[in-house]
């Protein structure tokens, strides 16, 4: 998704001005998807979408530079519609330039009565209007509502939002929160943890929306994503002949096969295996209620790593077994850890190791062991996968202490064994 809407964005001439708002552990994928040099505004904790947007707001302000009467537009990762809803985009700087609208926001002319979008209701004299007033929301109706409200012209809302960036700043002080990005990174925990259409968009009292006529499609729910997959298997599996309307996408390495279950969604990965009816399958945020257990696969923007096992001993000893794969021509950083040891067993490719500041080849069979607290890092000849053992008391991301990220770095620093004697 992240990589149609980036590529959408390069095709209307927005994405040489746009930054991306995420979390820590998206920093990676995106990296990986888009490029390194990609512009990111990263969440030190996740808030919900105000304190994120808020952030970006604070980037663009105090790092950027960007002028406090600058038109920002805010547009989510998944919606699936084509190029022209973009341009319709660009159009909002005008709608706020040349009005007195705190917001304005694009609206999209229903297809269908839905529970699961929210709807912008306009005053009755506005039907069939390009640009119209907003008259207030309505959250993830009934069906019975979502009949009503369209019989009433509303609209749907699609999160796209547009306003002057000294609008948003001005809401931060209001809340006593620095608008410096620095700062405001620091007071991060005070942002109140909402949404941006709770904490901003409710709130303003004039808005304006762009009608935009065209499909739209908010493929953040398994129900809606299977709509857009074209073949009802994607991996390892089989469904039986009575199953209608069901997908199944398994990542994983064994078969799945489900027998006589209609409308539902299988998604297996490395990460968990959700089984679910397809309209209840949104349900699946508010089941977790904000867990984040441990990753088991993740791409990285110098390959990826999937975990084999974790085990943890009754003597506090933990040990974490995972096969990683870097890209011909990248590298892990130079690093440190100091609450575990790690053991390396090259399985397929060749690159260079760095230790304590030498450098070795290494190819398929080398075991490389490496010690709590010495300095170690890889690079990529061709494209390298080997098995690491972590074995410690803590085995945690934040146990990482970068010394050079690049290769070139690490062997202007480190040398060479001379094996001539």
């Amino acid at each position: 998704m992240v990589q149609r809407v980036w590529g959408q964005l390069k095709a209307v001439g927005l994405a040489e001005s746009a930054v991306i708002a995420t979390s820590k552990s998206q920093v990676n994928i995106l990296q990986s998807q888009l490029g390194e040099f990609v512009e990111l505004v990263v969440e030190p904790e996740r808030r919900d979408t105000y304190p994120a947007i808020a952030l970006a707001a604070a980037y663009l302000s105090s790092v950027q530079r960007v002028g406090l009467n600058e038109v920002v537009a805010v547009v989510p990762v998944d919606a699936y519609v084509d190029n022209c809803f973009f341009e319709l985009v660009k159009e909002l700087e005008e709608v706020v330039r040349s009005t007195e609208a705190e917001l304005a926001l694009v609206a999209v002319t229903p297809q269908y009565s839905s529970e699961r979008h929210g709807y912008i209701v306009l005053q009755p004299e506005q039907a069939g209007q390009e640009l119209v007033k907003v008259c207030c929301f309505k959250e993830k109706p009934t069906k019975e509502q979502a009949e009503e409200l369209i019989a009433q012209h509303a609209l749907w809302n699609c999160g796209v939002f547009a306003f002057k960036l000294s609008y948003l700043l001005a809401k931060l002080e209001e809340q006593g929160l620095p608008t410096d990005y620095r700062e405001l990174i620091e007071d991060y925990a005070a942002l109140p943890k909402t949404s941006f259409d709770y904490e901003v968009v409710e709130k303003a009292g004039n808005i304006l929306a762009l009608r935009y006529e065209g499909a739209w499609k908010d493929l953040g729910t398994w129900d809606t994503l299977t709509e857009e997959i074209s073949t009802p298997i994607i991996g390892n599996g089989l469904l039986s002949e009575d199953c209608q309307g069901t997908h199944l996408i398994n990542e994983l390495d064994i078969p799945l096969i489900v027998l006589g279950l209609s409308n539902i969604v299988v998604a297996a990965s490395p990460d968990g295996i959700l089984v679910a009816d397809k309209k209840a399958s949104s349900r699946v945020k508010d089941l977790l209620k904000g867990a984040v257990p441990r990753p088991m696969f993740e791409e990285r923007r110098w390959g990826w790593y999937r975990v084999l096992d974790h085990v943890n001993y009754e003597n506090g000893c933990e040990v974490l077994t995972k096969r990683i794969r870097i890209l011909a021509g990248k590298n892990l950083s130079y690093q440190v850890h100091y609450q575990r040891s790690e053991v390396w067993s090259i399985i397929n490719g060749e690159g260079e190791f760095a230790v304590d500041d030498v450098v070795y080849g290494v190819k398929p069979g080398d075991v490389l062991h490496i010690p709590v607290g010495v300095k170690h890092g890889i690079w990529a000849r061709t494209d390298l996968e080997f098995i690491e053992v972590q074995t410690g008391s803590q085995l945690i991301e934040e146990d990482i202490t970068r010394i050079f990220l690049t290769w070139p770095e690490v062997t202007q620093h480190c040398q060479r064994p001379d094996f001539s004697n």
